[in-house]
C-alpha cells in the first residue's frame, strides 16, 4: 500500500467515526427530549396509556407501516415475551380481512410519526365503530391519528440523523425506546417475575440465563456430605468419589455447618490430617446460596468469590450443590 493509498484510507476510517458519532449524538438528543416530554406534558397521557393497556381484557394489537411498522413488530414482541399478549396487524392487510383479528376485548397502539398515514384509516374508523381503546404513538396529536386517539403519546419533534433530515433514524430510536418503556412498565404493573420471564424464553443462551439454581444443582445422592465428627480418612473417600471437589458437613441434626475443599485438604496436608474430624478441618459459615437464585446470580457470586462451589441451604439444611462447571457447561456465562 502507498503511503498515498494509506492517508486516503486513513481519511475515509476517519470520516466514517465522525459521521458515526454524529449520528449517535443527534440520536442521543432526540433520547434527552424524550426524557424530557415523559418528565413533563406526556408524563399524565403515559400513565393514562398505561392504565388502559394493564385495563386491558383482549390483546395488544400493534400496527404502523413502512418504519413505524417494523418498530411496532419489535415492540409486539417485547410485549408478547414480557406478559402482555399482543398481535401485530399490518394496516394494509386489516383492510383486506385481517380487521376481523381485532377484538373489542382489544387495545390498538397505532404508530405513526406524521400521524397522517392514509393506510391507517380504516383500522381507526374500526376502532371508532367498534369503541375499541386506542393508543396513538406519533409526533402531533393534533394529525388524523391524534384525534381518533383515546391517548395520545405525543413524541417530541427531533433532529433525523439522516443529513436530508428525510431518513427515520432518531424519530423511530424515539419510538422503540418509548415501547421499552411501555413494555417495562406494564411489565412491574402486573408484577411480571424472572420465573414468569422463564416460561416465555426456554430456548437458546437466554432460556439458559433464566435457569434457576433448582435446575442445575446436584442433590440426592450426588450430594458430598459428611458428619462434623466423621474421621477424614472416611471424609476423603466420599469427597473423592462425589468428585465435586467439596465436601458439606453437617452436625447432629443435619444442618449445615461448613465445607471442606481441596483447598482446605491442601492447608492441612501433613501433620495428623488423616486422624482428624471433619469439623476440625472444615470452613465454618461458608457462603450458601437458595435454590431460587437465578443461575446467572450464583455465577456471579462464584466468580466475585473467587471459588468454584456453593451449597445449596434451606431451612438451615443443604439440599443441592452448585458448581461452576456446571454453569459453564449450560452456557450460562
Amino acid at each position: 500500500m502507498t503511503p498515498a493509498t494509506a492517508l486516503a484510507v486513513d481519511n475515509r476510517l476517519t470520516g466514517a467515526i465522525a459521521s458515526a458519532l454524529r449520528t449517535l449524538e443527534t440520536e442521543a438528543q432526540g433520547l434527552v427530549a424524550l426524557r424530557a416530554a415523559l418528565d413533563g406534558a406526556m408524563g399524565p397521557a403515559f400513565a393514562r396509556a398505561i392504565d388502559t393497556l394493564q385495563a386491558t381484557r383482549g390483546r395488544v394489537i400493534v400496527t404502523g407501516i413502512g418504519k413505524s411498522g417494523h418498530i411496532g413488530q419489535k415492540i409486539t414482541a417485547t410485549f408478547a415475551s414480557t406478559g402482555t399478549p399482543a398481535h401485530f396487524v399490518h394496516p394494509s392487510e386489516a383492510s383486506h380481512g385481517d380487521l376481523g383479528m381485532i377484538t373489542k376485548e382489544d387495545c390498538i397502539l397505532a404508530i405513526s410519526w406524521s400521524g397522517e398515514t392514509v393506510e391507517l384509516s380504516n383500522i381507526l374508523n374500526f376502532a371508532g365503530r367498534f369503541a375499541v381503546p386506542l393508543i396513538a404513538l406519533t409526533s402531533r396529536a393534533d394529525s388524523a391519528l391524534g384525534r381518533a386517539a383515546t391517548v395520545v403519546l405525543e413524541l417530541p419533534r427531533a433532529m433525523e440523523a439522516c443529513p436530508h433530515g428525510l431518513a427515520p433514524t432518531t424519530s423511530t430510536t424515539m419510538q422503540l425506546t418509548i415501547g421499552d418503556c411501555i413494555a417495562v412498565a406494564l411489565l412491574e404493573a402486573k408484577g411480571f417475575t424472572a420465573h414468569d420471564f422463564k416460561v416465555f424464553h426456554p430456548g437458546g443462551s437466554l432460556g439458559a440465563k433464566l435457569k434457576f439454581v433448582a435446575d442445575v444443582m446436584h442433590t440426592g445422592d450426588r450430594l458430598p456430605l459428611a458428619h462434623e465428627n466423621e474421621i477424614m480418612t472416611q471424609a476423603i473417600v466420599t469427597m473423592t468419589q462425589k468428585a465435586l471437589g467439596c465436601l458439606g458437613v453437617v452436625d447432629a441434626q443435619g444442618h449445615f455447618v461448613g465445607i471442606i475443599t481441596d483447598g482446605d485438604l491442601r492447608r492441612h496436608m501433613g501433620g495428623n490430617l488423616l486422624n482428624a474430624t471433619a469439623g476440625q478441618i472444615m470452613t465454618r459459615r461458608p457462603k450458601t446460596i437458595p435454590s431460587t437464585l437465578l443461575a446467572t446470580a450464583a455465577l456471579e457470586q462464584i466468580n466475585a468469590s473467587r471459588i468454584t462451589v456453593l451449597f445449596v441451604v434451606e431451612n438451615g439444611m443443604p439440599v443441592g450443590v452448585l458448581h461452576v462447571h456446571d454453569l459453564l457447561r449450560l452456557g450460562v456465562a
